[in-house]
């Protein structure tokens, strides 16, 4: 059976493209990361998913992006948050897929420095001592925050780079792909893909910021992070059971709102 390695972060995307994969005939190695990301608790979506699809194998890789920071995922850098009608609308009146030309200067706060980039290279190592051709990601170029590392252009480039950087390409035995199926596709559409493979959405996470689900306790992206923050040493957050339960949805940054957007315009209901 042919071998791909995807990237699973526990989002509606990512889960889709490991559906989809799955769907294609490839036997799947999943791997996500802990990078001390403010909203940990995909980790434990991404863990359900895995196991929900049967993958080969999941493999969670960690390293500490916070030591780096520029991102409101890796700092207390607060997360923003919009009503759905003003996101909404304002997504209308701007272009549906940005281009090499487009303008970036609204790439949110919410970007993770050369986050796929780190990722990308992560799946490379593991696809080339796999011996796995291809590379899924669920990168989105149309219901999207903006991320330049989810372009097409980027993602040419990086299989580029990829095929000249490593010992099995430059040898001849091994010609990789990089697969991204969800591209063009609307947060709608990507959905209604899941729904028909079969995908579970009531694991998946899409949250940025993640909110304490005890009452009394402080609703905001540095009270989040503090109780996600408890024990930097080690998984407090560690994937045990209760992860997910423990915290809600904040329903107002980008990843909610398009969540919603999504499930609404394919005329189904979020569980």
């Amino acid at each position: 059976m042919k071998k791909a390695v995807v990237l699973l972060s526990g989002g509606i995307d990512s889960s889709t493209t490991a559906a989809i994969a799955k769907d294609e005939g490839y036997e799947v190695y999943a791997m996500s990361f802990d990078y001390n990301q403010r909203h940990r608790v995909e980790l434990e979506a991404a863990k359900k998913v895995a196991l929900s699809l049967k993958v080969k194998k999941h493999l969670v890789i960690k390293f500490d992006l916070r030591a780096i920071g520029g991102s409101a995922l890796t700092s207390e850098m607060e997360v923003p948050k919009k009503s759905q009608e003003s996101r909404v609308k304002s997504q209308d009146k701007e272009s549906k897929l940005l281009t090499p030309n487009s303008e970036l200067s609204s790439i949110p706060v919410t970007y993770v420095p050369a986050r796929n980039t780190i990722f990308l290279s992560f799946a490379l190592g593991w696809a080339e001592a796999l011996k796995a051709e291809n590379i899924f990601i669920g990168a989105n170029a149309v219901d999207y925050s903006g991320y330049p590392d989810c372009r097409p252009e980027y993602l040419k480039a990086f299989e580029k780079m990829a095929n000249l950087a490593t010992k099995a390409s430059v040898e001849g035995k091994i010609r990789f792909s990089i697969k991204a199926p969800l591209l063009y596709l609307t947060k709608a559409e990507i959905i209604k893909r899941g729904t028909e493979l079969g995908l579970d959405y009531s694991l998946t996470w899409s949250c940025y910021d993640p909110q304490p689900a005890a009452a009394g306790v402080q609703s905001s992206s540095a009270a989040a992070d503090k109780v996600q923050s408890k024990d930097k040493n080690d998984n407090l957050l560690t994937l045990n059971s209760k992860l997910i339960t423990s915290f809600v949805p904040c329903g107002r940054c980008d990843s909610c709102i398009f969540r919603a957007k999504g499930f609404r315009e394919a005329g189904i209901k979020d569980i």
